[in-house]
Parts: structure tokens; sequence; C-alpha cells
């Protein structure tokens, strides 16, 4: 069977060109300049019944959305199409879609009945005249119409590129209102571009720092309803919370689940100092991972829960350093002139992500987990707080402007610093969190 292959590869700047390989799959090679963006056609999805006429057309415009956003992919508008898909199951007709130079197809069939809808679709190698894979159908409600698009978008992607899609996920944050000095902040939780927003606090007290549980069901946050920060949980659907219990009297913050999500690391300052512990939520056992004079923070765990990257100013400013998840001697992997902090651990395993300030810019970052090829992927007046996609290839932060009338927003890169954009957002937004994908 074909495929197209698109590989994603840490370094400099890439060039892609469609190749058709004589004895093999249509390949897009990668060396060094720019992406050249594949070429591909979705038509309207064909509606199976009257009642699904607006939902086939607005299922395919999601599709398409999803796919160009990544910058991988460029959709040929249908005004240019010469063919059109009136019969999801007829044959198709590759010559009218090879004339327009699509080098995919992806067609679709959509049902609705009452508050129920079916999608099915295929995706086509347009030069080779093949099924890429064969057809899949996904199920849901009329109200979660756009889940069924990311989901068909998820399984294009992950055909087209060899790698795990991101859509059908879900980014929690904080959204802000009102004047730099007077911001009112409450936690909020979107589709990862932004649409459906659904608030899950008032903007009655400070929150910071929400993150997601590995499960995408629970959110861990920081708040200062109390006279001092305290860490709560809160349920995402049923937006219930409750607080972590943390020593009386001390400030707990920047939380982290552990990947088996039992476990919660976050800082707490005691006396002065701040350390690292973790709390088992179960029992509410809390033990100490970090003792020295320094501050350290900003735990995050790597995908196998056997270690932990966080930040501490042990060596004069604060930088990047890894330990063993239980404690135990720690080993610094950040050197470049600056400061470094907020680390996340790919779920991939294979890098971490950081906030760099140096020389008045703040920076997103990535480098090997053993400190190595470190690469900035963004610069500016405040850049701070990456997440990761959960394919690990994607990387979510937020960006403050200047002056007394900046404004915070989110903004996506991936991991080669290509394809910057921004999250739309109703109210600024800061302090994001990926979801994994939803199940």
């Amino acid at each position: 069977m074909t495929r197209f292959l698109v590989s994603l590869l840490l370094g400099a700047t890439l060039l892609a060109a469609p190749v058709a390989a004589q004895d093999g799959p249509l390949r897009i090679e990668i060396t060094e300049g720019v992406i050249e963006p594949l070429p591909f056609a979705v038509p309207d999805f064909v509606p199976d019944n009257p009642a699904a006429a607006q939902a086939a057309k607005d299922l395919a415009r999601v599709v398409a959305a999803d796919l160009t956003g990544t910058g991988l992919f460029r959709e040929i508008p249908a005004s240019a199409h010469i063919g059109s898909v009136s019969d999801f199951n007829a044959p198709v007709q590759y010559a009218d879609w090879k004339a327009v130079n699509a080098q995919a197809l992806i067609t679709g069939a959509v049902s609705v009945s009452g508050q129920n809808l079916t999608v099915r679709f295929r995706v086509y190698d347009v030069f080779s005249g093949a099924e890429l894979g064969s057809g899949l159908q996904f199920a849901g409600t009329v109200d979660g119409w756009r889940r069924m698009a990311h989901k068909v978008a998820d399984q294009v992607y992950s055909r087209i590129t060899g790698e795990g899609g991101y859509f059908d996920s879900r980014v929690v944050f904080v959204s802000e209102t009102g004047p730099k000095n007077q911001r009112r902040k409450r936690l909020a939780i979107m589709d990862y571009d932004g649409a459906n927003i659904k608030y899950l606090t008032d903007s009655a007290e400070l929150v910071l720092a929400p993150r997601f549980s590995p499960t995408g069901d629970r959110v861990l946050y920081t708040s200062y309803e109390s006279d001092f920060p305290r860490i709560y949980v809160l349920d995402v659907d049923a937006v219930e919370r409750r607080a972590l219990q943390t020593a009386e009297g001390t400030m707990s913050f920047s939380p982290r689940f552990s990947p088996d999500g039992r476990t919660v690391a976050f800082s707490l300052e005691r006396g002065g100092n701040t350390d690292i512990y973790t709390l088992d939520i179960a029992s509410g056992q809390q033990t100490r991972l970090t003792s020295t004079p320094a501050i350290e923070t900003a735990p995050s765990y790597s995908p196998d829960g056997t270690q932990m990257v966080f930040e501490s100013d042990r060596s004069g400013a604060p930088q990047l350093y890894i330990m063993p998840a239980s404690g135990g001697e720690a080993k610094r992997i950040s050197f470049g002139q600056g400061r470094y902090g907020t680390p996340v651990w790919s779920p991939r395993g294979d890098l971490i992500a950081f906030t760099k300030q140096n020389k008045g810019r703040f920076h997103i970052g990535v480098m090997r987990t053993d400190g190595s090829e470190e690469r900035l992927l963004t610069a500016s007046f405040l850049d701070e707080g990456p997440t990761w996609a959960p394919n690990g290839r994607v990387i979510m932060f937020a960006r403050e402007t200047q002056g007394a009338d900046g404004r915070s927003t989110l903004y996506s890169v991936d991991i080669t610093g290509r394809n910057l954009k921004q999250i739309r957002t109703p109210e600024g937004a800061s302090d994001p969190s990926w979801s994994p994908l939803q199940n």
C-alpha cells in the first residue's frame, strides 16, 4: 500500500518536495530550505440524508482547516475542482484530481438521525490511484460534530505523515480580562483550535498554572483564594473541585500530575525556602525531593515516570536539572547564556521544552534530555509557559505584548520553529496546558 511520508525533523530550516519514486511510495523528501506544503482536496462530504446536509459541509471545512493549520498541507479550493463527489461509494475519477495537482483526496459521507451523527471517510493517494488504508467510521452526537471532524483529520494526518494526530484534544488555560495592573483571571477550556470555550471558574480569585491529568478528566491549578496559594484539583466534566492538603501556613504552587495520575509533584515554600515535593493523592502522604537553599520549582515528569526535570537557581541563576522521580542527585542540563525555566518533558520522551530569557528577550526552546541540541523556536518581549501537543511535535505557549495595554495571547509553533500562529480566544489568555487525545 502506498503512503505519503512527511518527516518532522529537529534541525535547521526545511525543504520538502514531493517525489514519485519509481519502485516505492510517493515521499516528501526533507532537505534544507522551506517546506512546500502538500496539496490536497476535500470536497464537501456527501449527506446521506437531508438532515445531514449542513453537517456534511461543516465537517469537511473543519477537516481542511485542521490539516492546513499544520503548515504541512495546502488545500486546493473548491473553485479549482474539476471533479466532484456526489456518491461516497462511486469510483474515484483520479484524472480530475491529478489535473488540479491534488496529491491527496479526502472524501466523506455524513448521516444524521435525531441527535446521532455518523461520518464515514476515505483517503486516496491520487498519483498512485490507490486508497491509503481502509475507510473508517466515527459515530457521535450532532452537538459533537466538531469532535468527529477532528477525529477524521487525526486519521488523515497520521496516514499521510506517519505521526500521531493531535486535533481531537483540548487546552485548559487562564482567561484574562481587565487592565494589566488589575488583571482578572479564570480557568477556561477549549478545543485545541480555540473553539468551544467553557469557563471552569469565576474571576473572583486569582488562578494560575492549570495542568491536565494524563487522562484529561482532571485539572490541577493554583488559587489565591486563601491567605496562601494552594493547589486544587478540578473535575473537568462535573466542574467540581477540592483542595489538596499541604502543610498549613505554607505556599504550594507549580503542580503537575505524574504519568499514572496518582501523584502530584509541586513546589512548596516553607520558612523562606522553596523545594519540590510529591503528594500521593489517595493517602495524602507528602515526600520532600529536594533540600537545598535554592528556589526549586516547575517539576515535570518524564513520560515513563522515572525522572523529573525542574528549574533551580542553585548555580546562581535559574537553570534546568534532571533527577530521579523519587529524588536524589540532580544533573544540570542547561548551560547556555541567560535564564531557563518552566521545563516540560515531551510526551515522546525525546525533548524538553522550556522558557529562556536572554538579553532582554524571551524565547520558547527545546533541547534533548541531556541538554544537547538546544534550539530556540521563538523570540519576543515575553514568551513563556510551553505545553506539548499529544504527538510531541507542536508546542503551545503564551505571548504577552509590551506596554501598559499589553495583552497575553496563545500561540503555537512546531518543533522546527516553523508555522508560528496565534490561537484566537475572545479574551486574553495565558498558562496553556494541552490535554492528551480524547477517548
